[in-house]
């Protein structure tokens, strides 16, 4: 998707209504219109980039930095006692325009775990295969 027709870009530009939750030059953060809980937070890039991978590097600390700030606000703001913070890269992205959920939390709020089912590695031959496979993945990545 263009960054012409998308949601997250058009509220970057005015042209869509949000409640913003903070604003810096390089980010925004605003409440998600379908929330888990109330308070549940998105924060985006300025900039229009899709998934994580996109993101060039030098814009990953801002936009973790206010996904951390907004983590820190919500136990104040909203006795929050904990955050879920999460971020989909195109399966269960809803929205292409790389966004971080930030999700309030408290003991015994009814979430449990994960939101999908969890299993274990066959063996510990199994988890080093794919350990191995990740790891030379990585490092062929950060080859020159």
């Amino acid at each position: 998707m263009s960054a012409a027709g998308c949601v997250f870009c058009r509220i970057v530009r005015g042209e869509a209504e949000s409640y913003g939750v903070l604003e810096d030059e390089l980010t925004l953060a605003f409440l998600d219109a379908r929330p888990m809980f109330p308070g549940h937070c998105l924060v985006i890039p300025r900039a229009h980039h899709e998934t994580l991978p996109d993101l060039p590097a030098d814009l990953l600390a801002p936009v973790m930095a206010s996904a951390q700030l907004v983590c820190r606000a919500l136990g104040p703001a909203l006795g929050a006692e904990g955050a879920f913070v999460a971020i989909n890269n195109r399966v269960s992205q809803s929205v292409p325009h790389l966004h971080v959920h930030v999700i309030p939390r408290r003991f015994k709020d009814g979430l449990r775990g994960f939101f999908w089912p969890r299993g274990h590695y066959r063996d510990a031959a199994e988890a080093g295969d794919v350990q191995a496979a990740v790891r030379a993945a990585v490092d062929r990545l950060r080859a020159p």
